[in-house]
């Protein structure tokens, strides 16, 4: 067990992350191409056009990373913070009522404001290809009964998404009563992504204005 005392020493419990591979990567993908145009225009253009190639990047750079780089879920034995999009939600077990799965991922507090978790996506296909498991592991009498924890090597049966939702659920509960997870929701708006964003949008009004 690690040291209280020496502060090198690992925390009791970290973090567990929750994010979007796919969404990660194909941020990354539209961050390289829209440098690649944009630094292009800006050494290449003529006129207004490396002006308006740098105010379309100071928009559309915090946009892009907010929709697929920025958005994660961390939970640990205190609280869930989601980090979506424009903020950053902090929640103590306590205040979560109930997280729940459909075209979305929710958590909804007791006092029934609703946060969607953009970083655990819903895969409909993923679900689909889940119930084929489940149903060839019926079918062919499978004794795991198509639950992959009876069996390490099993294809899982549930979407990525919904395994990650069954996770945080079971913690919720677990740690709803716990004295170090009570208190209430705390929102803060992500204002490093919000301030370049509105820059960038009244430069490049200005720009087109005065064409």
């Amino acid at each position: 067990m690690s040291d209280p005392q020496d502060p090198a020493a690992e925390p009791v419990y970290k973090d567990r992350t929750y994010r979007s591979p796919a969404g990660i990567a194909g941020g990354v993908l539209l961050l390289a191409l829209g440098a690649w145009l944009g630094i292009d225009a800006v050494v290449r253009g003529e006129g207004r056009t490396p002006w308006l190639a740098l105010a379309g990047l100071l928009l559309a750079v915090p946009l892009i990373v907010a929709f697929t780089v920025r958005p994660a879920v961390y939970a640990n034995d205190d609280r869930l913070r989601i980090r979506n999009p424009f903020r950053t939600i902090t929640l103590p077990w306590a205040s979560v009522a109930t997280l729940r799965s459909g075209y979305s991922n929710e958590v909804l507090t007791g006092a029934g404001t609703k946060f969607q978790l953009w970083a655990i996506p819903v895969s409909m296909r993923g679900r689909k290809r889940a119930a084929r498991r489940r149903s060839m592991a019926a079918a062919s009498g499978d004794p795991t009964g198509g639950r992959p924890f009876l069996d390490p090597n099993a294809p899982p049966t549930r979407a990525a998404g919904d395994l990650s939702m069954d996770e945080l659920r079971e913690l919720a509960e677990r740690r709803a009563d716990a004295e170090s997870a009570q208190g209430e929701p705390v929102v803060r708006w992500a204002y490093e992504i919000l301030a370049p964003c509105a820059a960038g949008a009244v430069l490049l009004a200005v720009l087109l204005a005065v064409a």
